[in-house]
């Protein structure tokens, strides 16, 4: 999945040839021969949460890849050839092409030693349950930004808050989500998380004044390394930019703070 995110963004490669430093759920260095040569390449968009995802995953399991990013507004004709959905992320490999986010997440968590995912088949189920539940709050978070008036502002800012009300009651006392240990559906509540972070620049009520252990696991997720490193040093200014162009509530909201 991807969100409808697409401010002008030339088509940039990097290569992220080098494991990122033990984590406590890490893998071994034989993970190193996934992505031999090179073989291993992410296609990806500067602010899409989704491609966050795969990006954390991908540092989480310590694999090799490379990324190039392209222009969602300006798809090139070698994306289009080889996207079915002509979305991001999407994960070339020696094998072929493959897209989704979930898709991608789990063939790199099953073809790699460690698990991101819990032992037990029915926590196991319980998290990817909760994963598509993370879905529908960026799809709240989206219907929050493109609010045209005050009233759907307010109404969609309800939405997201309530939401989190339901998350509260699956968190415990944990560091993450059911573990002390980052998990796979961690890396799907960091990229949400992170949005607020810019909304609460231009925004005074808080999303999380009734939800104090979702507080928590924002605060513990914004601290780890494969969070802060799934998007570029100007993702904020990114995203501002992005909100500005749209003709909503928030977009006023930001532009009574800049004067």
């Amino acid at each position: 999945m991807t969100t409808d995110l697409s401010p002008n963004r030339t088509e940039t490669k990097t290569a992220y040839s080098e494991p990122q430093p033990s984590r406590p759920n890490g893998t071994t260095s034989s993970n190193k021969n996934l992505v031999a040569n090179g073989k291993i390449e992410l296609v990806s968009f500067a602010l899409c949460p989704y491609v966050q995802r795969a990006i954390i995953i991908l540092d989480e399991k310590q694999i090799p890849h490379n990324r190039t990013y392209i222009d969602l507004a300006n798809k090139p004709d070698w994306f289009k050839e080889i996207s079915p959905l002509g979305k991001v992320p999407l994960l070339q490999t020696e094998q072929g092409v493959l897209f989704e986010s979930a898709v991608i997440g789990e063939y790199l968590d099953e073809v790699t030693t460690g698990s991101l995912h819990p032992k037990n088949a029915f926590e196991k189920a319980r998290h990817r349950s909760w994963i598509e539940f993370g879905s529908t709050i960026l799809a709240a978070i989206a219907g929050f930004y493109s609010a045209p008036d005050h009233q759907s502002f307010q109404e969609k800012r309800a939405v997201i808050a309530s939401k989190f009300e339901q998350l509260e009651t699956q968190l415990g006392e944990t560091d993450y989500f059911a573990s002390d240990d980052f998990q796979f559906i961690d890396a799907v509540y960091g990229p949400i998380f992170r949005y607020f972070d810019t909304f609460e620049l231009f925004i005074s009520d808080s999303f999380f004044q009734s939800t104090v252990r979702v507080q928590k696991y924002r605060a513990k997720l914004s601290e780890r390394p494969s969070v802060i490193q799934a998007v570029s040093g100007d993702y904020q200014n990114r995203l501002i930019d992005f909100l500005l162009k749209k003709n909503s509530y928030l977009a006023q909201l930001i532009n009574q703070k800049a004067t």
